[in-house]
């Protein structure tokens, strides 16, 4: 049973019990990454996340760390384009002393000049790090096709050269205009009771923020068509196709329809693709979505001389998908994947603190385990049909990352 709970602020808390596990996974949800900035400031929310290690008015950076270290728990964080999270899991019986720590570096981290110039550097490698592997950037690529000049277009790490404009001053003043209460969530989950409520209203239910930030702009579908040219072994494909937001009535069949299309060994794309014809090691598809749209992606990686017959047959197994539809059998298998992965995730603390922290963020409600199973089971081959003309009847962006100068998308 999740409970919910609204801080006299806005910070929302859920918890869910489980009396049965020793662990407790405690994080702490803002509603704001890299679509919430602009060009001036693209890769701050990324930037911001790992400054909040790096030491408190109370704890220095080695502090932190050994905080964690010598309870046995494990502590980190990450920033997607619509929300960051920081996050630790934890003996049951360090939860307080794990919430304490949190919130230390939640409210009172220092950015120190030393420090950021230290970090900034850090992350400047993690860039290269990301520019050294192709089979990443192509999903940067595609979005940037996809989504033009929109924030959603904007790579999550950001740029050198934007990261070197930052400050404390900016930092903190990123830190009062978008973790403000009312984009702030709070979700526990393991073996603690709903006492434990009270201590998280205590450290995070009487701080303030700036003024209420703007609606976001809803963002437009391009179907472009990006190369880079890069010295690989391998060209690196991806299409993205318009997909169903995150709250869409219809996500559930999507996610079937994606399950058949590319997200198992047995999915037409690793049949067609790697099976059938040997063409890539790595071939499969996704479907992400945001606040107000979404966008399925397929992606292939194989060598330069053999791009046009990947990409042909990619669009075979789209043109069969689209003309006759998926089978039961399909239909019936995927749903099986869908629901046995489903439960098997949430036998992890983490995997139910994160559940429930996206659902409250971004959705506001919670639904549960026999209630997903129940939209799954509803899915029909018609739904899954419709998921079909909605997303592969219209255009698609492309984004292919390989030794060429040019290829025709």
């Amino acid at each position: 049973m999740i409970t919910k709970y609204t801080c006299q602020n806005g910070v929302r808390i859920v918890l869910e019990p489980i009396p049965t596990v020793r662990s407790v996974a405690i994080g702490i949800w803002i509603k704001t990454g890299s679509r919430n900035e602009g060009p001036s400031n693209n890769g701050i929310s990324h930037f911001l996340e790992h400054m909040f290690f790096k030491g408190t008015t109370t704890r220095t950076a080695k502090e932190i760390a050994e905080s964690f270290d010598r309870i046995g728990g494990q502590v980190n964080a990450f920033t997607s384009k619509e929300y960051t999270c920081y996050y630790a899991k934890v003996l049951d019986n360090h939860a307080t002393y794990a919430l304490d720590v949190l919130g230390d570096m939640f409210f009172n981290s220092t950015f120190a000049s030393e420090e950021l110039k230290k970090e900034k550097n850090v992350v400047c490698e993690e860039i290269k790090m990301y520019e050294d592997t192709p089979d990443d950037i192509v999903h940067d690529l595609l979005s940037q096709a996809v989504f033009e000049k929109h924030p959603l277009g904007y790579p999550i790490l950001g740029t050198e050269e934007v990261l070197e404009t930052i400050t404390t001053d900016t930092l903190k003043q990123y830190v009062y205009d978008h973790y403000t209460p009312d984009k702030v969530v709070i979700s526990v989950a393991g073996n603690v009771t709903d006492a434990f409520i009270k201590q998280v209203e205590k450290l995070f239910g009487q701080y303030e923020g700036g003024k209420a930030r703007p609606e976001l702009e809803k963002p437009s579908f391009h179907a472009n068509k990006l190369v880079r040219k890069k010295d690989t072994e391998q060209s690196h494909l991806c299409l993205g196709y318009n997909g169903y937001d995150v709250g869409h009535e219809n996500v559930y069949s999507l996610i079937i329809l994606n399950n058949v299309l590319g997200g198992s060994m047995s999915s037409r794309l690793f049949q067609s693709v790697r099976e059938e014809r040997g063409l890539a090691y790595s071939v499969y598809s996704y479907h992400t979505s945001y606040q107000d749209n979404g966008l399925v992606v397929l992606y292939g990686g194989t060598g330069a001389n053999q791009v046009n017959e990947l990409f042909s047959t990619i669009q075979s197994t789209l043109d069969l998908i689209s003309r006759e539809g998926i089978t039961t059998k399909e239909l019936e298998n995927s749903k099986e994947q869908l629901k046995g992965s489903l439960m098997l995730s949430l036998e992890s603390t983490n995997s139910r603190m994160s559940r429930n922290g996206k659902n409250e963020l971004l959705l506001g409600r919670h639904r549960s385990l026999d209630d997903i199973v129940e939209l799954i089971d509803k899915a029909s081959i018609d739904s899954v049909n419709q998921c079909i003309e909605d997303v592969f009847k219209g255009p698609y962006a492309a984004a292919l990352i390989g030794p060429q100068d040019t290829w025709n998308l």
